[in-house]
């Protein structure tokens, strides 16, 4: 088949590795895939040679010009490429390709990967996805905050573990806390490192490595200094092998406020670590946390309750070993294969 992914650029993010890593998995089955990137071409992860990654327009300054000529390039393309099965995310990234797809018949999903209510304009987005005839949603939550039209036309497919994700760290593990995410208020890495310095009075030996790129590293610095954490907490900025990085931590803390199907702690526990999140909506944590089984879960911006769960970690390494083991069976239940398997399926539905 030829199938051609849509998204802003591969410039990091979660919506940006699911479709490198599905992308590669196609190719090597034997899949014409090509990439449309709608604002950078900007790629910061590894892909087969054989993928064809294509910029077709630019960042826009929100100006009305700019965004229609992005529609026009698109449009465009589509009209050339009648034979492709497209798939298009995140949100953004749909509207203006449903824009660009209206009176042409191509075959097309597009695909929700965050919280639905959080996106701004709810109700252009709304209108607007009822021009699809299929939706990949993460969660049943998130498939609810639509129509049981919309509903109808959906399907959940969870996200894939990549195949290339390092084989999980044998040996005693550093006394260190693991996050990855973007410095942005959704991760509310804040809310970490409050509760870090409480944690921290009690274990001295411990590290805080903190991996990410965003508009709020200023912010956290300070905060940082102001608590006076610069011998325990690190911003260690965006790397290409975080994992390899940080196999031999204790265990990852995510703290968001709200995530879709987050892929770092999907990876977390795919690595074999101890792991501890916040039940944020819409439902990506739960899914993969059985609480108390295979990790933990706290309310969302609850400071206590997640200095407790990281505390009865360091306390508790023999429950945390046990989390640990079973978090490893994500690896295989959600392997690269199987996840492909579904979105191939869908397509050709």
């Amino acid at each position: 088949m030829k199938i051609c992914f849509i998204t802003a650029t591969l410039a990091g993010g979660g919506a940006e590795r699911v479709i490198a890593n599905l992308s590669n998995e196609m190719t090597s089955r034997g899949h014409q895939v090509t990439i449309l990137l709608t604002t950078e071409k900007v790629v910061e992860y590894s892909l087969n040679e054989r993928i064809e990654v294509i910029q077709v327009s630019n960042r826009t300054s929100h100006g009305i010009k700019e965004r229609i000529n992005r529609i026009r390039n698109l449009r465009r393309f589509f009209k050339m490429h009648k034979d492709f099965y497209y798939i298009s995310m995140p949100t953004d990234t749909n509207i203006f390709v449903l824009l660009a797809s209206i009176f042409l018949k191509i075959n097309l999903i597009i695909s929700e990967r965050n919280d639905p209510n959080q996106y701004e304009h709810r109700i252009i987005r709304n209108v607007l996805y009822c021009l699809a005839k299929k939706i990949v949603f993460q969660t049943k939550d998130a498939s609810l905050c639509f129509s049981k039209r919309l509903q109808k036309l959906g399907k959940i497919i969870l996200n894939p573990v990549s195949e290339t994700l390092p084989m999980p760290y044998v040996g005693t593990k550093e006394k260190r806390i693991v996050a990855v995410g973007r410095l942005d208020e959704q991760k509310n890495h804040k809310l970490l490192i409050d509760a870090f310095s409480c944690f921290v009075h009690e274990n001295p030996e411990y590290k805080l490595d903190i991996y990410g790129r965003g508009s709020l590293q200023e912010n956290l610095m300070n905060q940082i200094r102001k608590m006076d954490l610069e011998a325990n907490v690190s911003l260690r900025g965006f790397s290409k092998d975080v994992w390899s990085e940080a196999s031999n931590a204790m265990m990852y803390v995510l703290s968001s406020d709200y995530e879709g199907m987050p892929n770092s702690l999907l990876e977390a526990m795919a690595m074999g670590m101890a792991v501890v999140s916040t039940n944020c909506p819409i439902g990506g944590a739960s899914m993969l946390i059985e609480d108390r089984v295979n990790g933990l879960l706290v309310p969302v911006n609850d400071r206590k309750k997640l200095y407790e769960a990281m505390s009865f970690l360091a306390n508790n390494p023999d429950v945390a070993e046990c989390y640990s083991k079973e978090a490893l069976k994500i690896r295989e239940n959600l392997s690269v294969k199987k996840i492909c398997d579904e979105w191939l399926e869908y397509i050709l539905d």
